[in-house]
């Protein structure tokens, strides 16, 4: 990092500034994306109904403003929030943008991750013995070894 506080790399070099402005911008496209689905879904309906007869659903069945409001201002400051904090790692506009639109699924993968105390609990056969035997448990990991021989 140069003392501007760009991310010198072999690309583009960004700013923290213009990495979290793209990152935003990212995350405003993928909100962009999710609102076209959703008009579409609601234009399909219209469409369905005008051929059978039917009535013609409104579009608040479609998209709630508050929510939906609410929904992409978190995921615009999500993916500005990813553009500072991987300013250093991305080279280019490109890839900030990419970071911003990736932000919400990137954190809900980590938060859906796994523990490797979990996947021992989690797995067939496994019983309390192996959730109370972890590393910060005082009887250590030697106590898993035992069991496992005995």
């Amino acid at each position: 990092m140069t003392s501007d506080g760009t991310a010198q790399t072999g690309g583009l070099m960004l700013t923290w500034i213009e990495a979290t402005a793209c990152g935003a911008g990212g995350g405003l496209i993928a909100e962009a994306v999710v609102t076209f689905g959703r008009l579409r879904d609601w234009q399909q309906a219209r469409h369905a109904a005008r051929a059978t007869g039917g009535t013609l659903p409104g579009i608040g069945a479609f998209v709630d403003p508050l929510a939906d409001s609410l929904a992409a201002l978190f995921r615009v400051a999500l993916g500005g929030a990813a553009g500072w904090l991987l300013h250093t790692e991305v080279t280019g506009m490109y890839a900030a943008v990419m970071v911003g639109a990736s932000a919400p699924a990137l954190l809900a993968q980590v938060g859906r991750a796994t523990t490797a105390a979990d996947a021992l609990r989690d797995q067939p056969g496994g019983d309390e013995s192996r959730e109370a035997a972890s590393p910060s448990d005082p009887r250590g990991l030697s106590s898993v070894h035992d069991e496992a021989a005995s």
